[in-house]
């Protein structure tokens, strides 16, 4: 897609710096928690399954535990998605409330975190959405990306300016391709993990991607005047 009035062409660096740094860890937060896929069931999962059947009987202490282990989890997931902490602490709240009420439909209580996750990611779609459509029809402003929640503390400034700006242009994106996108570079997940995720197929989950992926590298341009490789 070419550069208009409405859809500025961005200053950014290639989308595989991008995907370098990340799989170094050297840009992003390390307080977000670690991709669903890299979590031992033994370690996790065990314990999880032991806290939801306690749930399920009632036991209010059981969905306590739960929350502690995985409201960070939650709530950095959310913050990688959107780029910013806003309304975060609600998104959270709401997914445990939905996950507290729809224990039963857990089918697995070992993967009470990866079901939890999709939980957030639908809740902050919807809201990407509804603040999409706020701001087409001039009700809203974009909201402004928060380096300081998405970025490590030791990251440059150059590694701050990406960053900055990939999530600038993600907020043009479709919601479902913008999710699927940083579920694949941002939080590093296995393609069948964004399916998961996002509730939908493999094959469906690729098409978001590439989607994604092509706007970003039409709209890439270096931002300290490197020549392109």
């Amino acid at each position: 897609m070419g550069a208009t009035s409405q859809s500025p062409r961005l200053r950014l660096v290639p989308s595989e710096a991008l995907e370098a740094e990340a799989k170094s860890g050297t840009v992003l937060s390390p307080r977000a928690a670690a991709p669903v896929e890299a979590t031992a069931v033994d370690e996790l999962g065990e314990v999880d399954r032991a806290l939801v059947e306690r749930a399920r009987r009632s036991e209010a202490q059981a969905f306590e535990l739960l929350y502690r282990r995985h409201a960070e989890f939650a709530f950095n997931l959310a913050v990688r998605i959107q780029g910013t902490a806003v309304d975060v602490e609600d998104v959270v709240h709401d997914a445990f409330l939905r996950a507290r009420e729809r224990l039963e439909d857990l089918r697995d209580e070992a993967a009470f975190r990866p079901w939890l996750g999709s939980i957030v990611v639908r809740l902050v779609r919807s809201r990407l959405r509804r603040r999409k459509l706020l701001t087409a029809l001039g009700l809203t402003t974009p909201e402004p990306v928060e380096i300081d929640s998405i970025a490590c503390a030791g990251a440059d400034p150059e590694a701050r300016a990406l960053l900055a700006q990939v999530y600038a242009l993600l907020q043009t994106l479709a919601a479902d391709d913008r999710i699927a996108w940083t579920l694949r570079y941002v939080e590093r997940h296995r393609l069948e993990t964004v399916g998961m995720l996002m509730d939908c197929s493999l094959a469906t989950a690729k098409r978001r991607i590439a989607r994604a992926q092509k706007f970003l590298t039409d709209h890439f341009v270096d931002p300290f005047g490197k020549s392109p490789a």
